[in-house]
């Protein structure tokens, strides 16, 4: 099976999605906030949550859905529910064909909060399962730097379709990745990505546009010959992945650039067009389970490009788990040829502590 109407809807229904992030982020996150201020998170959240879920419940309505929110605190808060709502109802493609694709716009409040509440599937190894995690990255995401809106369809617990809508990160697949790559990024001209990738049939990259799908192209990861001169990839915060532990493995490596740390799966799409070299995050604790929402798509686009994906076990991530990667402890991606000499140094810096 090729999934290609899978692939289309998933795309389409994540392009549209960022257009209301992409919104929210300049109406109402934009230098007007304190940090502690989630609520332009909460709008975001809940607005491409319900966009999404309704185009996956129109195309197919036998579908599950594992998502991050649920919308009984919306009952119960007629003003949020008023704000998101006006967003929602407006949010569509410019061009009639793609909006048809998604089956049209939400068509009322209740519609709103019935598919944010289609989120609630336990996951699981049977059947079609959609995981999606509508803002990726929401410190990014308030702070200008990269976030992802992103959406992964699993069969049988094997992740099938991948799409990562990054509205941050530069067009230009060949533009390596700087320093500061994860703050000040906003979503001027030349910016915004959307990758995709279908089990066996490659990964691809495209402009995010306001109607229909613009042209794409495959993209795979850069061969390393010299591990030296690899580009490490990291989370932001210290809280998702071992700062500590990565600055070891790296200079083990004989890694001298600073690592470039940015919120969100836009580290995978980095990482799978070449931008970036390697992706690491490390257990900050013993019982912390990654949620599959926040891998689902970008292993497979990894791998798809020509990557390997692990736990730091050097396990496959097992997506048929439930809600979270039960089995897995971190991850480590990187090209396929130097994958086992980055996770050897991985265990062994791992297994000291």
């Amino acid at each position: 099976m090729s999934y290609q109407k899978e692939l289309q809807v998933a795309e389409l229904a994540v392009q549209r999605a960022t257009l209301l992030t992409k919104r929210v982020f300049h109406e109402k996150a934009k230098g007007t906030l304190s940090k502690d201020d989630k609520s332009p998170v909460t709008i975001g959240d809940f607005g491409a949550q319900a966009l999404i879920i309704q185009a996956i419940r129109k195309n197919f309505p036998h579908d599950e859905i594992v998502g991050e929110e649920e919308a009984s605190s919306l009952r119960e808060n007629g003003s949020l529910r008023g704000q998101i709502w006006s967003l929602v109802k407006e949010a569509r493609l410019d061009d009639q064909d793609a909006e048809a694709t998604l089956g049209g716009p939400v068509e009322s409040e209740e519609d709103m909060l019935t598919a944010i509440d289609a989120g609630n599937s336990a996951g699981g190894p049977k059947g079609r399962i959609w995981a999606l995690d509508p803002i990726d990255g929401t410190k990014g995401f308030l702070r200008g730097g990269q976030y992802a809106v992103c959406l992964a369809l699993m069969v049988d617990g094997d992740v099938k379709v991948g799409v990562l809508g990054c509205p941050n990160l530069p067009v230009d697949d060949s533009a390596p990745l700087s320093a500061d790559a994860g703050e000040n990024q906003t979503d001027e001209e030349g910016r915004g990505v959307l990758f995709a990738a279908v089990q066996g049939h490659g990964a691809t990259s495209r402009p995010l546009s306001k109607g229909a799908l613009l042209p794409s192209q495959p993209i795979s990861m850069k061969s390393v010959p010299d591990i030296t001169h690899a580009t490490f990839c990291e989370s932001v915060e210290a809280g998702h992945s071992s700062h500590d532990d990565q600055a070891q493995i790296a200079k083990k490596l004989g890694i001298t650039k600073p690592s470039v740390r940015m919120d969100s799966q836009a580290k995978y799409g980095s990482i799978a067009r070449g931008a970036g070299d390697l992706y690491l995050r490390l257990p900050v604790s013993k019982n912390y389970q990654e949620k599959i929402w926040d891998h689902a798509a970008g292993d497979l686009i990894v791998r798809e490009a020509g990557g390997q994906v692990t736990d730091a076990d050097g396990k496959r991530l097992d997506f048929g788990k439930g809600r979270t990667l039960a089995e897995n402890k971190g991850v480590v991606a990187a090209p396929k040829n130097i994958h086992g000499q980055v996770l050897e140094v991985v265990k062994d810096v791992l297994g000291s502590k």
